[in-house]
């Protein structure tokens, strides 16, 4: 079987690194229910993040009645309640929203670690795609830039990432 590989190089508002998502061939999500976890930690981060995942849902077919947000106090907190809704049955694929900016302590690195290995584990173990969408950053302008700034917002290729990976597990499931 061939592979195919799309590279699009283009100027927009878009995040510099949606270049590398393939914008053709996104299935419709008229028929999948979307989870969405965001952290209120960084909410002047998360919440641009959240409107444009959900924006970008919607805009491929997702009906709102569809797509359950719920929010967690932090990024780490991300983990439980992204199981939780994962083992609902209430969904076919949760979003993790986040935002993490390093300080001045190592805080960062066990919380970025920790987060980051724990969606790993559930979408190594599980039957149900979980999607990083934990922004790690070093300052907060690199956050702001990705959130809706000079660089795009990431919450559409959570969104578009989403979309490819319920369609794709729903191919294993037949």
């Amino acid at each position: 079987m061939e592979a195919k590989f799309h590279f699009y190089f283009f100027h927009s508002k878009m995040s510099s690194t949606i270049n590398n998502l393939s914008l053709q061939d996104i299935p419709s999500a008229s028929d999948m229910r979307v989870g969405i976890v965001v952290c209120e930690w960084n909410s002047h981060i998360t919440t641009p993040l959240l409107d444009a995942t959900v924006s970008t849902l919607k805009k491929h077919g997702a009906k709102p009645e569809h797509i359950m947000v719920r929010t967690v106090p932090g990024s780490f907190e991300l983990i439980f309640a992204a199981n939780k809704m994962v083992k609902s049955g209430l969904v076919d694929g949760v979003i993790a929203i986040g935002c993490i900016i390093r300080g001045d302590t190592p805080h960062f690195d066990f919380i970025a670690q920790g987060c980051t290995n724990g969606i790993a584990q559930l979408n190594a173990t599980g039957n149900m795609p979980v999607i990083f969408g934990v922004l790690t950053t070093n300052s907060v302008e690199q956050a702001q830039e990705r959130a809706g700034g000079s660089l795009g917002n990431k919450g559409e290729e959570y969104a578009i990432t989403a979309i490819k990976m319920i369609d794709y597990a729903r191919n294993y499931d037949r």
